[in-house]
């Protein structure tokens, strides 16, 4: 125990082994909905010769993907960050790639994008532009992150939802309904204020005990009414009915291991290829960038530049998450903000994504098991570590209006466009031009303008793209 307590850093940083066990079980549980929907995203669209993925494939190589990720970013970076399939990027392979492309040619292009990051992260040039970045917008994106964790939190539990009109977008209930129309949801909010209760009053333990409370009174719920999957019976579970049906193991299914082809640039051009791996770059690259920021803060690990121990190892494991995961049809594997609910919990050390990476690959076996914790329920953790991870706008000084602009559209539009890297690169933007039109441009990094620049050819590549094709 002394040589493990020494690898990790545990009790040097404030913790111990029960405490980074917990912690590793509460990111799992709070992620585990990834097992399911990474399957419903990704075979849920045919490519462009009408080949599609099948779910219970996908589901194999996504715990695979994870749990190899996280165990190994564990033992690299010995933080108590956790890795799995990032949303943002498989559905812009769903929506946005295989319209023209194979899956296997899809993934090849992740794994492309996978290696430009792992490039940039050895060279130092991640490095570079993670430290040209001023302490105010880090913050901001770290709580930036929190607001945008809350809101998704809030969307899983059908607590507010898009109403498909102009006015407003969003309202209170699934789909916008206007008021809390689905018992699924209501378990939510139970389980919210009995998490926030817990919270409130310093009790051990007490994102997982409300976790492990919600998913009872959803497990109950289920035998007693019956709700059944949303697809099915409006008002039910969103992903995962807490209900056990069937034998608790299943093999896995991994034949998608390997299937990648580099042939896109053949298929589509080399000009459109390149749009579709710059997308993916910079998607990557910065949702990745602001959630280690945010994680790192949250965890007491940053130093006052917000840099964390083993930065440039971390990086370089980040960009290998890509590559990893496109290798596995499992799409780039990427550190999740859901890991916030561990360090909620307790989690400094690399000890607890372990105890996540261990659990991803059981899951493999126990699908059945690992989906028994609705997407409802776990949204309550999500909500609550995004109102920890918001209160760091604390530490900002906002009388100052070339401060305040950046930082407020930072924060606002990671959760409003549900993109961390939109968010980012709106605060880089505006913190660029706001602040050198109010003579502070000598303090600017030359590389923060670089990287400015680059979110404008970003946010117009879909202009961009239109002409080229025209």
């Amino acid at each position: 125990m002394s040589r493990l307590d020494r690898f990790f850093e545990i009790t040097a940083r404030g913790s111990t082994v029960a405490t980074e066990l917990r912690g590793g079980l509460v990111t799992f549980i709070a992620m585990a909905y990834i097992i399911v929907l990474n399957p419903i995203i990704l075979s849920g669209t045919a490519d462009v010769e009408g080949h599609q993925l099948g779910f219970a494939q996908v589901s194999a190589v996504t715990s695979l993907a994870a749990g190899v990720m996280t165990i190994a970013f564990a033992v690299i970076a010995r933080l108590p960050f956790a890795f799995a399939a990032g949303l943002g990027i498989n559905s812009f392979l769903a929506s946005s790639v295989v319209g023209s492309l194979t899956w296997p040619e899809a993934m090849g292009l992740v794994v492309i994008n996978g290696l430009i990051i792992v490039a940039m992260a050895a060279s130092g040039v991640r490095k570079m532009v993670f430290d040209a970045v001023p302490m105010q917008l880090k913050l901001a994106i770290t709580a930036g992150i929190g607001l945008f964790i809350l809101f998704i939190g809030l969307v899983n539990a059908g607590f507010v939802g898009s109403t498909g009109s102009p006015s407003p977008p969003i309202g209170l209930g699934a789909h916008g309904a206007g008021s809390i129309n689905s018992v699924p949801t209501v378990v939510f909010v139970v389980t919210l204020l009995v998490t926030g209760v817990l919270i409130a009053r310093n009790v051990r333990g007490g994102i997982l005990i409300g976790l492990v409370i919600g998913t009872v009174i959803a497990v109950v719920v289920e035998s007693v009414l019956h709700l059944g999957p949303a697809t099915e019976h409006p008002g039910g579970w969103a992903l995962s009915v807490p209900a056990l049906s069937g034998s608790p193991l299943a093999l896995p299914d991994l034949t998608l291991l390997g299937d990648v082809s580099f042939t896109g640039f053949g298929r589509i051009g080399v000009i459109a290829a390149l749009m579709l791996v710059f997308t993916l770059v910079f998607t990557n690259f910065f949702d990745a960038m602001g959630t280690f920021t945010g994680l790192s803060r949250q965890a007491g690990l940053a130093d006052r530049d917000g840099n964390f121990p083993r930065l440039q190892s971390a990086l370089v494991v980040e960009g290998a998450g890509a590559v990893v995961g496109g290798l596995a049809s499992a799409s780039s594997n990427t550190v999740f903000v859901e890991s916030g609910s561990g360090i909620g919990e307790g989690a400094r050390t690399g000890l607890a994504s372990i105890t996540t990476g261990l659990l991803f690959l059981a899951a493999m076996f126990l699908t059945p098991i690992a989906a028994i914790v609705p997407s409802e329920v776990a949204a309550a953790a999500l909500v609550v570590v995004g109102a920890m991870m918001a209160s760091h706008l604390r530490d900002i000084n906002l009388s100052d209006f070339s401060v305040a602009l950046p930082v407020v559209l930072t924060v606002a539009v990671m959760p409003l466009s549900y993109s961390i890297a939109n968010g980012i690169g709106v605060g880089f933007i505006s913190w660029v031009v706001v602040r050198s039109a109010a003579g502070k441009a000598r303090e600017i990094s030359p590389l923060l303008w670089l990287v400015a620049f680059g979110f404008l050819l970003f946010f117009v590549r879909g202009w961009i793209d239109s002409l080229l094709s025209g």
